[in-house]
């Protein structure tokens, strides 16, 4: 299985460059397997192809304003930060931009309230730096994070919360799970009334969820790990949803990942907690999902893979042509599809 089979042209105007306003105004695409059926509604439409008994799994992780622009302590040099996972208390792991100024025992200002040292160079490029500053490090990096957008969005977010789910919660992501941005309170609660069970897990997102993957053959990939949680009340619920014959509906590809790394091959759902790198690729049996709502995915992605193993590599390569012919936007502020 190459690389090259899950490449698509997208040219430019079809990636959202700012988020839909109401969120759940966003187009659904809508596709059935079972009788390969493509169907064009908007979001505020996904209750009608949910039912009472069905279980609507969302990733309740919150993006840190994760993006920081300083400057070198002792020659005023532009440095770039974006964080990626917390070590303790102040240290973390980040990726540095020019990664040449930041080598072991330089020092960074961020404004006047926030300080870095670089510690270690990883041998993926990554750096380890200790911060300091004077009160709560979270507060600080809201007043002067902004928030990590991919690359391929230009356009300014005017408003932060537009990159955050209105169900998140725990904070720890460098990336949004953008399934889940369609969503609004109202929609939550329209489908709840319905008898749909809606039900939290926990994935932080990292960045390599979205890097390119560089080898020529899909096995070769070394898939990245992040940190996720599933408690005991959510394994519980999805259990006792597969066991009455409702169906496990996915809210993204975090999601997805998260409860096929911790189902067993009865269907199982255990609670547990840790770090997961499962990798989701055609031929891959699915022991948990048997739907999934989802955005449209770069090419030759491992988002792109996992979404092709849940039917086919050329049903999603129709699917993806169809939504460009039907003016569809793609990537994280884009629209939404559903497979059933």
């Amino acid at each position: 299985m190459k690389t090259s089979d899950f490449y698509y042209d997208l040219p430019k105007e079809f990636i959202a460059q700012t988020p839909t306003e109401p969120r759940d105004h966003a187009k659904l695409l809508v596709y059935n397997r079972s009788i390969k059926k493509i169907e064009h509604k908007h979001f505020y439409d996904l209750p009608d192809y949910l039912k009472k008994g069905d279980c609507l799994v969302i990733n309740e992780t919150r993006v840190l304003p994760a993006r920081l622009f300083g400057e070198r302590v002792d020659t005023g040099s532009f440095i770039e930060f974006l964080l990626l996972k917390r070590i303790d208390t102040n240290t973390w792991e980040i990726l540095a931009r020019p990664g040449k100024k930041a080598k072991p025992g330089i020092k960074f200002k961020f404004g006047n309230e926030l300080f870095a040292e670089v510690i270690d160079v990883r041998d993926d490029g990554n750096r380890i730096v200790k911060f300091s500053y004077d009160g709560i490090f979270e507060e600080i990096l809201d007043r002067l994070g902004t928030m990590p957008l991919p690359p391929y969005i230009t356009e300014k977010l005017e408003d932060k919360e537009m990159y955050q789910t209105v169900y998140s919660k725990q904070t720890g992501s460098a990336a949004a799970p953008t399934a889940g941005l369609h969503f609004t309170p109202e929609l939550l609660d329209k489908i709840k009334s319905m008898g749909v069970e809606v039900v939290p897990v926990l994935l932080h997102v990292g960045l390599g969820t979205f890097r390119p993957v560089q080898v020529d053959d899909v096995l070769n990939h070394k898939m990245h790990s992040e940190y996720y949680c599933v408690n005991d009340d959510a394994a519980k619920k999805i259990n006792a949803c597969r066991k009455n014959g409702g169906r496990i509906i996915s809210v993204g590809t975090t999601s997805c990942r998260t409860l096929e790394s911790v189902t067993d091959t009865n269907g199982i759902v255990h609670s547990k907690s840790g770090d997961t790198d499962i990798f989701i690729y055609p031929g891959y049996k699915f022991n948990a999902v048997d739907c999934l709502i989802t955005n449209f995915h770069l090419p030759e992605s491992t988002l792109l893979m996992l979404v092709s193993a849940l039917c086919s590599k050329e049903e999603i390569m129709n699917v993806y042509e169809t939504a460009k012919e039907n003016g569809y936007k793609f990537f994280s502020f884009g629209d939404a599809m559903i497979i059933i």
